[in-house]
Parts: C-alpha cells; structure tokens; sequence
C-alpha cells in the first residue's frame, strides 16, 4: 500500500483518495457525514487522515467508557 501522508502525496491524489470512499449511489444521502468537510484538512495539507480520524472517533466515547480498565 501507498503512502497517504501529507508528504508523500499530491493535492490531487488526496483528492483522489477522498473521492474513492464516496459512495458511487446516492444511498449515502442518508448519513450525516460529509467526507468532503470531514477531510477538508487533509485534502489541503495541514491535517493527516489519522489525526482527523481520532479527533472524529474521540466524540463517540463516554467518559465511563475511558475509565474502564
């Protein structure tokens, strides 16, 4: 697999890359989530897809759920 760091890519393969989760069909009409806002940091190059990935996924836990041990 090819790098997806900021470093290792173009504008224009980012762009690629976002393109190529979104859904062909319109079934994803429904969610509420635009991968083009989402990744809007990453496809211009001041955020990485990891970063933007555990600052979305961090909303979903509880504070219960991170005192579990």
């Amino acid at each position: 697999m090819e790098s997806t760091l900021i470093k290792d890519t173009t504008k224009e393969e980012r762009i690629a890359l976002i393109r190529s989760w979104v859904p062909e069909d319109e079934v994803g009409d429904d969610c509420e989530i635009d991968l083009w806002d989402m990744y809007r940091d990453y496809i211009n190059g001041t955020r990485e897809i990891a970063e933007i990935n555990a600052a979305f996924s961090a909303g979903f836990y509880e504070e219960s759920d991170l005192n579990r041990r």
